[in-house]
This record gives C-alpha cells, structure tokens and sequence, in this order.
C-alpha cells in the first residue's frame, strides 16, 4: 500500500541532500542553490551577499549589452555563447513578436541545464532554438535554420561560473581535481594530458601570449617540474600541482606582495591553459572573420572579452572593418563594468565589451 495520503501513488518526497555542519560548503551539496526556481530567495540572498550561487552565472554588463544591440520585435538574434542563459532571457522579451533567438554553446554537460530553465520561463520553439556548436560554426548554424542572417549577435568569451564552480570540470585553482579545462569534455584533449608533452619554454610562452602573466619564467619551470614528477608517478598533473607551482613562484616575495598579485596570478595561469586546451583564439578569429557574412546591413554585434588577447583581436577585426567601410561604426572605447556592478559580482572586473554596426543600415540616433 503506498504510504502517500489518501492512499494514492505520489512518491514520498526526498529528503534533502545531506551535508557535515550547518550550512552546505561544496559546490554538490548547495541544492537550494542549484534550484533557483524552486528557491528563489536562496539566489537572492547569494547575489545580496555578492556572489554568484552555485550552478548558474551572473550577466556582465547586461544593460551596456542590451543598448549595443538595441533587440527589437521581429527581429532574429543569435547568442553565440548561451552559457546560464542571463543575457538571452533578457533580450528574447523584447524580440516579440515575430522574433526568435538562436542559441549556440559548445557546453554539453551545461547547455540541456540552460536550455531547460529558459524553456520553463515560457519560451517555447517558437522564439528559443537552441545548438550545441562552437561560435565559429554561426554561419552553419543559421544555414540549417535556412536563416539568411541575423540582426544581432552577441558573444561573451568569458568561463561561466557555472564550469569554474564545478570542481569536476577542473577550470579552478581553488579546489583540487582533474585537470580537464574543456568545454566541452567529448572533444579534444585535458589539460593534464596537453601539459604533461609540455617543455619548460613552451609553458613560459603559452603564459606570456594567453595569460599576460609577469612571472611566466617562474611559474613555467615549476608547472615543467610538477608535470615530470607526475609523470614518474605514472599520473597526470592535477589543478593542485599548477595552483602549487603558481604559489611557489611567489614564495620569495614580500608577505604584502603575494597576497595582492597571487590569485590574479592563479587565475592567469589557469586562463591560459583553459585558451590552450579550447583553441579559443582560434575559434575567435573565425567567428570575427565570418561576422560580416551572418549580418543582416544594419545588423549589430556586441563582443565581451575577459583578455587582453581577446580584446586585441576584437578591436583589430572591428577597426579594420570599419576602415573598409564593411562596418558603419564601431565601439569608440572599450566599455567596462562599473564600480557597483564589479563590487555586485566581482568575477565582472576583467570584462571589456566593443560593439560594431554592420554598414547598409540605419545607423542608431
């Protein structure tokens, strides 16, 4: 007989994962947070306190982004990096009706996730199609639609937090685990595994050229010398081996300077490596190369980089553009968060959003 009132045959409901102390602490054990439907004033809190809640991402520089593509009824829009989804939920409202947005992520362990919650809000077919595919496949993506462009695109580069909180997904220094760094996890090679065929001078150069990191020399022939003691071992280096050689480069510096640069020097090194494993310069010179081609005349893009890397080649392919009249206009600076929304969710710092008008339209007033 069930055990369901009235006799019916509604399951028990399930207990609450459980978790030593009083207060959940690994990113596995914050279910309220992982269920913001459900708990909504759990993610209130969280944002209040000025974090980003366990399996999901804070937009950067939602309102600039919204003014850079200016979405409006009817039109087709395209999110090249889907992520959490903050960005689409905000622009797909204002597309209707008549319009829809495309939604790209190479992600496969985050996008059915992301696709669900969006579909929960109400946005059906009709105005979300979702793909898994690289940004640098867009113009593949829109030709089996049978879309002949898109009026807006947007592409934020950045990691979401919902890889660098998941410590299965190795993307944080913070926690120790394999180290994966892969977007997505069906292709291509770890991090561990890339690392390990590494010499010395080529880890040096990979932090110079994807981290910008000042002590690249230092950090370089530790990571080589963890890498070859893992090797011995007849294992892999693991996020802690590179969070540790990091942490000795700085040792024989002042206790003043090591608390103010080590974590930006963490978090360059393991930037680095995750560009490396994701051929992400790659992927971005494409995506900026093929722009033109998926534009509609007037369409608008807005890119946001979280590199100098990045940034450098958004600004090049965007001015270059506009000298060769293919673009009608162009960011005239880089936009950058402001105080409240860096203290609001720091992981926003870095961010640096251009945007660019494809000619053949009406320039906004």
């Amino acid at each position: 007989m069930s055990d369901a009132p009235g006799g019916g045959d509604s399951p028990k409901p399930r207990r609450r994962p459980r978790y030593r102390g009083t207060h959940p602490r690994t990113f596995a054990e914050k279910y309220k947070e992982h269920d913001p439907a459900r708990y909504p004033e759990e993610r209130t809190k969280v944002l209040a306190a000025g974090k980003t809640p366990a399996g999901s991402h804070v937009p950067v520089l939602l309102e600039e982004v919204l003014e850079a593509l200016r979405p409006a009824p009817g039109e087709v829009a395209v999110d090249a990096t889907l992520g959490w989804g903050g960005h689409a939920e905000a622009i797909i409202p204002r597309l209707l009706p008549g319009g829809r947005l495309v939604g790209l992520d190479v992600d496969a362990a985050e996008l059915p996730k992301t696709e669900k919650r969006l579909r929960a809000l109400g946005f059906g077919e009709e105005v979300l199609v979702v793909r898994r595919l690289n940004f640098a496949g867009l113009p593949k993506a829109l030709a089996d639609l049978g879309l002949p462009g898109a009026d807006l695109v947007l592409a934020d580069l950045g990691v979401s937090s919902m890889q660098l909180d998941d410590p299965e997904r190795g993307f944080s220094y913070k926690k120790d685990a394999p180290l994966d760094l892969r977007m997505n996890r069906e292709r291509g090679q770890p991090a561990g595994v890339l690392l390990s065929r590494l010499k010395t001078g080529e880890i040096e150069d990979l932090l110079r050229r994807h981290g910008d990191e000042p002590e690249a020399a230092g950090i370089a022939r530790r990571i080589a010398e963890a890498a070859q003691r893992a090797a011995a071992a007849r294992t892999l280096p693991r996020t802690s081996d590179v969070a540790a050689a990091v942490e000795s480069a700085w040792e024989e510096r002042s206790e003043r300077e090591r608390r103010e640069r080590l974590d930006a020097s963490l978090a360059r090194t393991f930037q680095a490596l995750r560009i490396l494993v994701n051929d992400e310069m790659t992927a971005l010179e494409t995506f900026l190369r093929n722009l033109p081609s998926v534009l509609r005349p007037g369409g608008r893009v807005a890119v946001l980089s979280f590199h100098s890397g990045e940034d450098r080649r958004v600004k090049k392919a965007f001015a270059a553009g506009l000298a060769s009249g293919v673009y009608a206009a162009v960011s005239p600076g880089v936009v950058r968060p402001s105080a409240g929304e860096r203290r609001a969710n720091p992981r926003s710092a870095p961010a640096k959003l251009r945007w660019a008008v494809l000619a053949g339209g009406t320039l906004p007033g």
